[in-house]
């Protein structure tokens, strides 16, 4: 069943597939609203709650041309971030510091057999999520239209694992991540499985500050492998958690946004809100 934050969501989502459509013509706040069949009075109200600008300042954020001026100005940006994750300045995400810890080959390979993994179902800005978590951090987060299939994915994942629907700390930190009063935000801790080269590009996406942009090319030459760009989007594409390690700031060098796990329209409404919320800072 979804709940109102979900059908809010859906609208947004329809109306920045009507903004990436359009955004050439710059259309007006009655043509956004009438794509998603609201009032201009209450299509804004709704708008400004959610990303916490107008429509028209919105629709600025996710245009290919912004794409393009946050690349042409940051070309150094994954460098001259190596040593911070997110903002600097108060209020903002200079305290947030999300490490990973990787599972250890057995851990993996049994099945989960010796891990208890609690799970949840949360409500996001985009959506509805599944956030799981071991006894040593977050092992998922991902989006969860259905929510028996992400359960049954899940548990496909670690079959031999101990599942328990249980909000702890770990989830609680993690999830502290969309709201906009990021004050609260504490280390984030993350506990994956993957291949080395997949957490190194997983922590370098780390490293990308909030706001801004990269490409997979400038991602590859990071890592110290400058014509793994494939390798690299395929990395992204296998990302477990999604925008707490942020693979929707990675795009196209030619600033087209690029593929998304969940989404084109979810990755425009990532990048916006992000840019909304920095802006507002």
């Amino acid at each position: 069943m979804n709940t109102q934050q979900d059908i809010d969501y859906q609208r947004i989502a329809h109306a920045i597939a009507y903004i990436n459509e359009h955004f050439k013509d710059q259309p007006s706040l009655n043509d956004i609203a009438a794509s998603v069949n609201l009032s201009p009075f209450h299509f804004q109200r709704l708008f400004t709650n959610w990303a916490g600008v107008s429509p028209k300042k919105f629709m600025q954020y996710i245009s290919i041309e912004h794409a393009k001026n946050i690349l042409k100005n940051k070309q150094s940006t994954l460098m001259d971030a190596a040593h911070e994750t997110g903002l600097s300045g108060t209020g903002r995400l200079h305290d947030l510091f999300v490490s990973i810890q990787s599972m250890t080959p057995g851990e993996f390979k049994n099945g989960g057999s010796n891990l208890t993994i609690n799970y949840a179902f949360a409500n996001s800005p985009f959506g509805k999520l599944i956030v799981a978590s071991t006894s040593k951090g977050v092992c998922q987060l991902l989006f969860a239209e259905d929510e028996e299939k992400a359960l049954h994915d899940l548990t496909a994942k670690f079959p031999n694992a101990s599942y328990h629907q249980n909000v702890d700390k770990f989830q609680q930190d993690a999830l502290f991540i969309f709201q906009q009063d990021w004050s609260k935000l504490n280390t984030i801790k993350l506990h994956l499985s993957g291949t080395a080269f997949q957490l190194k590009v997983w922590e370098s996406l780390l490293t990308i500050p909030t706001g801004t942009l990269t490409t997979y090319g400038s991602l590859a030459t990071n890592i110290g492998n400058a014509k793994a760009s494939r390798a690299v989007g395929t990395a992204i594409g296998n990302n477990p958690v999604s925008f707490l390690i942020p693979c929707h700031r990675v795009i196209q060098a030619s600033g087209h946004l690029g593929g998304f796990r969940w989404g084109t329209d979810r990755k425009s409404a990532m990048i916006g809100w992000e840019a909304a919320q920095t802006d507002n800072e």
